[in-house]
């Protein structure tokens, strides 16, 4: 008898998914609205909905706009994409931007 095979595991979400759920949830943590945040970074409301539906490939171009109108960076961005993607993959998070790895000597 065979052995019955395992459910593949859920694949992880594209990157643009994953960088339109880390927008939406930044606009949303800051109490800003959709059309807020389109006017502000110069983007049309439709394409900025898009993009956090994780429905368009955003250029870096626009998702630097958007960062610098939600008063983020893109490193600030990008690390909690990777946050997302390491807790998906159930690998150690990842430290927090602006921390460093070991401790830090300063020279008198």
């Amino acid at each position: 008898m065979l052995a019955p095979v395992p459910p593949a595991p859920e694949p992880a979400p594209l990157l643009r998914e994953a960088l339109g759920d880390a927008l939406r949830g930044e606009r949303r943590a800051r109490g800003r609205t959709l059309r807020d945040v389109a006017k502000s970074s110069r983007v049309s409301l439709a394409y900025l909905s898009e993009i956090e539906r994780g429905q368009k490939e955003a250029s870096s171009e626009i998702i630097a706009s958007v960062c610098t109108a939600l008063g983020i960076t893109m490193l600030d961005l990008v690390a909690t994409v990777a946050r997302a993607y390491a807790v998906h993959q159930g690998v150690a998070p990842v430290r927090e931007a602006g921390t460093p790895q070991c401790p830090v000597a300063m020279a008198a």
